[in-house]
């Protein structure tokens, strides 16, 4: 019986080594020259060790904001599409008018200008 779980064991061995060799081929290869520009705060537009109470721009959160909402539209989206076969009609419509009420809410802040950086 043992004979039977060689193949799942050779699998995890043979993934281990490859992840042990690629890890420290990372360590060899890597260039470290960190320069300041790459050190910067990139995600959050300041400092990561400054004031807590410093002011920042809200858009850093609207952009956040939409991205959860359409990331749900997604994760909305996909049990629906994979029993769209067996959907009854009421079931399509009620998709279309979410998506159709995400769009509208989309071209909103669109027009509003949310999704502009500058």
């Amino acid at each position: 019986m043992l004979q039977e779980y060689l193949p799942i064991l050779v699998f995890a061995a043979m993934a281990g080594a490859l992840a042990l060799v690629l890890m420290l081929a990372a360590l060899v290869v890597a260039i470290r020259n960190p320069d300041p520009e790459k050190v910067s705060a990139y995600e959050c537009g300041f400092n990561a060790f400054d004031d807590a109470r410093m002011k920042f721009d809200v858009r850093f959160y609207l952009v956040s904001i939409l991205f959860i909402i359409f990331d749900l539209e997604v994760a909305f989206l996909f049990p629906w599409a994979t029993s769209f076969a067996s959907l009854s009609d009421a079931a399509f419509w009620s998709m279309m008018v979410f998506l159709g009420v995400l769009t509208v809410g989309f071209a909103y802040e669109w027009k509003k200008g949310a999704l502009e950086w500058a």
